[in-house]
């Protein structure tokens, strides 16, 4: 079926979707496109941004205050706070997008089947996922970490699995309002099989939102890593992850700038992924 037929029936394809301009950009979607290109950065050449190492301080230098020479102050045992945050964005972000990968695939794969297939395949995975959505995503996670123990990598198993029943219940609604549609019921008239349907039509119309969806969720995984973190579920010290230096830097009640950095990293990185996200959404 062409793309014509398929605008003719009241579709709109994947391919014909609204082009994006660049000078319709808004200003702030190219500043969080800029912040994250920065944290992108640290994540993969963290060397370009620093000298030093995160696990080596001097202690004759601890807990300094912000300056040219420190520029996030320094630690306890004389850690430049800086590096530690640079260093740390690999491990936060590396998890983040295995959290949001894992969601993605199982929880796309189930919404798919659920909303295509009726009855009782619906109405099992169905009820699956509202057992799912009616554990909160935090203690479930939790829960999973506990289990497969306290590393970084089993926190991004663990929060890509609480997120599982969103991606489901997003793309279920997706198929099941996209396999309505005329087109789809007119592809299957002219001979298309229910494969080619799926894969054709339904799978490039109903991944719009799942796609949208990814981009909120890596926000909400950093977040939820960086918890994890906080309390103890990640890679032990001296691992720099943004959680765990908030957790160390909680104690020392006088230098401010141990919790202040990284949180703030933390905060202007989830905030730039909402903009994003709200941009993504608003331009399909």
């Amino acid at each position: 079926m062409t793309a014509l037929t398929a605008r003719t029936l009241g579709a709109t394809p994947l391919g014909a979707a609204r082009r994006i301009r660049f000078d319709s950009i808004p200003p702030t979607v190219w500043v969080s496109f800029a912040f994250l290109a920065l944290i992108v950065s640290w994540a993969v050449v963290p060397g370009l941004f620093t000298g030093l190492q995160p696990d080596v301080g001097v202690t004759s230098e601890k807990l300094q205050a912000p300056s040219a020479a420190h520029l996030f102050g320094t630690d306890h045992l004389g850690r430049d706070l800086f590096t530690r945050v640079v260093y740390g964005t690999q491990s936060s972000v590396l998890s983040a997008l295995v959290a949001v990968a894992i969601g993605l695939v199982v929880g796309s794969l189930v919404g798919l089947v659920a909303g295509f297939f009726t009855r009782f395949v619906d109405s099992v995975l169905s009820r699956l996922i509202d057992v799912l959505l009616a554990i909160p995503s935090f203690l479930l996670a939790v829960i999973v970490v506990s289990s497969l123990g306290f590393q970084t990598v089993n926190a991004a198993i663990a929060t890509g699995i609480s997120a599982v029943a969103v991606f489901a219940r997003v793309m279920r609604a997706e198929v099941i309002a996209t396999r309505e549609l005329v087109f789809v019921e007119a592809s299957q008239v002219l001979g298309g099989t229910r494969w080619q349907s799926l894969v054709g039509h339904i799978l490039p119309n109903a991944s719009r939102s799942v796609l949208t969806l990814a981009v909120l969720q890596f926000g909400l995984s950093i977040l939820v890593i960086a918890g994890l973190s906080f309390l103890g579920y990640g890679d032990p010290p001296p691992a720099s992850d943004w959680g765990l230096l908030i957790s160390e830097g909680k104690d020392y009640t006088t230098a401010s700038w141990l919790v202040f950095w990284p949180a703030l990293v933390i905060i202007t990185t989830v905030l730039a992924l909402n903009r994003v996200s709200r941009w993504v959404r608003g331009s399909n």
